[in-house]
C-alpha cells in the first residue's frame, strides 16, 4: 500500500486527488494533509482518510482545529513549518505537491531533500528554482512525477522513445475564457467573468493565469525544465477542445499525442500509481461525437504574458521567480479588484525591465529575487489604485 501525503489537499487538485485515493482503499493511505485557511474542509477530510499529520497555515486555527480533534490520534500543527513537517513526514512514499503558487517550493523541495518522491502540481516550484530542484532530486533518487495533464501527457508520448530523437515539445492550450475578446472587454472583464473557464474546474489564481496565458507560459519553463529541453524547442497551440493534452514531434517527422477527456483525475490517478494505470470510471473519448480537432498560434500581442515567460526563461538564472511573483501579485491585486485586466501583463513588464537577473546557486538567490519583485510589483499596483 503506498502512503500519501498532500500538500493542499482542498484545492482543486487536492481533492480530485482525495476522490481518486477513496476509489482505491486497498492501494493508497493517506498520511498527511495540508490546508491554508479552510479548516472546515480540512477537518471534513481528517474525518473520511484519517491522516496521522496535518498542518494550516494559521497558527490559530491550528489550535482550534486540534482542540476539535482532541480525541484522535493526530499531529496537528501550522506555518511554514507545519508545511515542511508534514511534506517529510518518515511514513509518506509520495508526495502530492498541489499548492497554489510560491508558497509551494519549501515544501516541496524540503520532500525532494527527504527522499520522497513528488507527484508536482506546484508549477511555480519549478518556475522558481527549478535549476535547483531538478539537481536535489537527482541527487536524491527522487522521482518528479508532473500532475500537469499538459506534462504529464509529455511523458507519456516519450514513453518507449529516444530523447535524442525528440524534435520539439508542443504544449497545447485551450485559451481560457478570453481568447477571442475585444480590447475594451479585455480591459473592462471583472473577476468573477475571468474565471469562467470554458473546459477546466480550476482554482481562482490559476483560472486567471489561464485567462492570460501566463500559466500556459509556466508551464512552458517547466517542460523547459522537467524534460531538459531548450525553449526553442517547446512550442504552444491553442486546442478550444482541450482534448489533445500535448504532442512530441520526432526527427523523422512523426507527431505522438497523447488525448483524453478534460478531467484532471486523469493525470492524477496516473500521477499516484505510475507506471501502472487506474479504472478510474472517466468516459472514454468519443471522437467521431466531437468530430473535429483545431489548431492554431496563440497572439503574443493580445496576451504578452507567454511572451514574458519565454523571454524570462532564456534569460535565466533569477528571472523566472521574478517573473512568477510580480504575476502573483498583480493576480492578487486584480482579484481584489485594485487594478484591471490589462493591467496584470503592465505590471509584470515593468518588474522585468527593472529587473537585473543573477545566477541561482542557492536557495536564498530565489527567496531574495522573490521578495524584490514582490515588493516592486506592490508599488506599481499602488500607484495605479
Amino acid at each position: 500500500m503506498k502512503k500519501i501525503v498532500i500538500l493542499g489537499s482542498t484545492g482543486s487538485v487536492g481533492r480530485n486527488t482525495l476522490d481518486v485515493i477513496s476509489k482505491f482503499p486497498d492501494k493508497f493511505r493517506v498520511v498527511g494533509l495540508t490546508a491554508g485557511w479552510n479548516s472546515d474542509e480540512l477537518e471534513r477530510q481528517i474525518k473520511k482518510f484519517g491522516p496521522k499529520i496535518v498542518s494550516l497555515a494559521s497558527e490559530e486555527k491550528a489550535e482550534k482545529l486540534k482542540k476539535r480533534l482532541r480525541n484522535r490520534d493526530i499531529t496537528v500543527c501550522s506555518g511554514v513549518e507545519g508545511l515542511i513537517r508534514v511534506a517529510t513526514f518518515p511514513d509518506g512514499d509520495l508526495v502530492v505537491s498541489a499548492i497554489v503558487g510560491a508558497a509551494g517550493l519549501i515544501p516541496t523541495l524540503s520532500a525532494i531533500k527527504a527522499k520522497k518522491n513528488v507527484a508536482l502540481a506546484n508549477k511555480e516550484t519549478i518556475v522558481m528554482a527549478g535549476k535547483i530542484v531538478m539537481e536535489e532530486a537527482a541527487k536524491n533518487g527522487v522521482e518528479i512525477i508532473p500532475i500537469d495533464s499538459e506534462h504529464m501527457a509529455l511523458l507519456q508520448s516519450m514513453a518507449g522513445h529516444r530523447r535524442e530523437d525528440v524534435r520539439r515539445l508542443i504544449v497545447t492550450a485551450s485559451g481560457g475564457p478570453l481568447l477571442d475578446a475585444s480590447l475594451s472587454r479585455r480591459r473592462a472583464i471583472k473577476p468573477n467573468e475571468a474565471l469562467r473557464h470554458p473546459t477546466w474546474q480550476m482554482g481562482a489564481k490559476i483560472s486567471i493565469d489561464s485567462a492570460t496565458l501566463m500559466n500556459k507560459g509556466f508551464e512552458v519553463i517547466e517542460a523547459s525544465r522537467l524534460f531538459d529541453m531548450p525553449a526553442g524547442s517547446i512550442e504552444v497551440l491553442i486546442h478550444r477542445q482541450s482534448i489533445v493534452h500535448s504532442m512530441v514531434a520526432y526527427k523523422d517527422g512523426s507527431i505522438i499525442a497523447q488525448l483524453g477527456v478534460p478531467d484532471m483525475r486523469g493525470p492524477i490517478s496516473y500521477a499516484l500509481n505510475y507506471p501502472e494505470r487506474l479504472e478510474i470510471g472517466l468516459p472514454q473519448l468519443d471522437l467521431a461525437e466531437i468530430g473535429k480537432l483545431t489548431f492554431r498560434q496563440p497572439d503574443l500581442k493580445r496576451f504578452p504574458c507567454l511572451a514574458y515567460a519565454y523571454e524570462a526563461m532564456n534569460i535565466g538564472g533569477t528571472m523566472p521567480a521574478m517573473l512568477n511573483a510580480a504575476n502573483e501579485e498583480a493576480v492578487r491585486a486584480y482579484l481584489d479588484g485594485n487594478i484591471g485586466f490589462l493591467d496584470i501583463p503592465k505590471i509584470i513588464r515593468k518588474v522585468m525591465d527593472s529587473a537585473s537577473a543573477k545566477k541561482v546557486e542557492k536557495l536564498e538567490d530565489v527567496i531574495v529575487a522573490d521578495g524584490w519583485a514582490r515588493e516592486t510589483a506592490s508599488g506599481y499596483i499602488n500607484s495605479l489604485s
